[in-house]
């Protein structure tokens, strides 16, 4: 039997790993001068942020509803004590809690000043490969022990793929930026995943997986929250990218009309 409930390991795990990110200055300072590129106000953050709760909410809860109903997992004895549909309330604070987790830890990394875009037909490539991926998802879906790997890319891949039709060009333009940004809070979350399964919290069907493994973690369970990382830091990413981006030809634009030169071109 698990030592925590659901709730009291999302805390422990979750909740306050993320509050002490913040404290260490895990959200964007103000900056007197806007910058293409980076974050450059609190405000923008905030809105950026509940942006993706929001969308991570409205694209997830049906889904693991739909995959809970298929049995694909299920939760331990005496650890959920209320439910939303077939989803535990702790369900639906992970989600939001793992967007803050990975957007405190994107916001305490040093953002690149400058980004040299990638060729812009990074953009089809990379979209056009997440695409496949995604076909290949569906196709996954006919076989029971692919089901789970199966609904993971074809629910996934399509976002990431929007994404990257966006701005893989600008993504592709600071690679170990972005990668960074993806990969600690994943691999952070595939070790307290691991603890949480061998706890008995939650229980991946044997019938719906491969059997592969990474570093004990069913292979399913690292590919979906390394696809969830990335679909937020990217949202992010590319949300303070456009707002800033627009906002900066703003500024350039009105002190053209008046003759004045801004200081950081």
């Amino acid at each position: 039997m698990s030592p925590l409930s659901y709730l009291e390991f999302l805390v422990v795990f979750v909740v306050a790993p993320t509050l002490g990110l913040m404290a260490l200055g895990g959200f964007p300072a103000r900056r007197r001068t806007p910058r293409a590129g980076l974050p450059g106000r609190r405000r923008t953050a905030g809105v950026g942020l509940a942006i993706m709760i929001v969308a991570a909410l409205v694209y997830t809860i049906p889904w693991d509803n739909y995959l809970i109903g298929q049995g694909v997992w299920w939760y331990g004895e005496s650890v959920v004590a209320l439910r939303l549909g077939l989803m535990p309330i702790g369900e639906y604070s992970f989600i939001i809690a793992q967007s803050c987790l990975a957007a405190a830890w994107l916001y305490r990394l040093e953002w690149p000043d400058r980004v040299r875009l990638a060729p812009d037909w990074t953009r089809s490539l990379t979209t056009a490969g997440l695409l496949a991926l995604t076909v290949a998802g569906v196709g996954l879906l006919a076989w029971q022990r692919t089901y789970y790997l199966g609904a993971i890319l074809a629910w996934g891949a399509p976002v990431i793929a929007l994404q990257t039709a966006v701005g893989a060009h600008y993504l592709l333009g600071a690679p170990r930026f972005v990668a960074t940004a993806v990969l600690v809070p994943s691999v952070y979350l595939w070790a307290i995943d691991h603890l949480a399964i061998g706890w008995g919290l939650w229980v991946i069907s044997p019938a719906h997986t491969t059997g592969l493994t990474l570093l004990g973690l069913p292979i399913e369970e690292a590919i979906f929250f390394l696809l969830t990382d990335a679909m937020v830091v990217q949202g992010l990413v590319l949300f303070h990218w456009v707002v800033e981006t627009r906002r900066y030809e703003w500024l350039v634009d009105r002190w053209r009309k008046v003759r004045v030169v801004p200081a950081w071109r």
